[in-house]
């Protein structure tokens, strides 16, 4: 039984007690919750029934309402995959020259949804895409895989 259901089972005990002694204020104090908590417990339950008496956690459901929408988002993949050395708010002021509204924000947010904070997992995603679709690479993005190759010197 997990925490969320304890405390739902706690709830309906409540609303049992105080209906066993009609004394609101006694099975409160007996449980431990106020008579305020005790009313929103008691409309949440005949309202919604047994699913009333669990804790929701607070917060929006599905994507954040201010995400980056998604065509920015791949925007933000591709000229990451480009130059995977530049850091938000330069890819943030490049994307502006092409027309694309984001902030420096935004763009730390997309790379962080899809593990790419550093430059060095931009700069693996790079190497990645490049052997798995064969996408061929220019001579700056050749030379800065050379550059940060983990590789040994001889």
């Amino acid at each position: 039984m997990t925490t969320n259901e304890k405390v739902a089972r706690r709830k309906l005990s409540l609303l049992e007690l105080a209906k066993e002694l009609n004394n609101v204020s006694k099975a409160c104090k007996l449980i431990g919750y106020s008579r305020q908590q005790f009313y929103e417990i008691r409309r949440n339950y005949q309202t919604y029934g047994a699913e009333g008496l669990l804790d929701k956690l607070p917060g929006c459901k599905g994507a954040h309402p201010n995400r980056v929408a998604p065509e920015i988002e791949q925007a933000i993949l591709d000229y990451s995959l480009t130059r995977p050395t530049q850091g938000p708010l330069r890819v943030a002021q490049e994307l502006a020259l092409q027309g694309i509204n984001v902030s420096a924000g935004g763009v730390r947010g997309v790379w962080q949804r899809h593990d790419l904070l550093s430059k060095h997992d931009r700069l693996l995603r790079l190497e990645k895409t490049h052997r798995e679709q064969t996408i061929e690479l220019n001579d700056e993005q050749i030379r800065l895989l050379e550059r940060f190759s983990p590789r040994l010197a001889p």
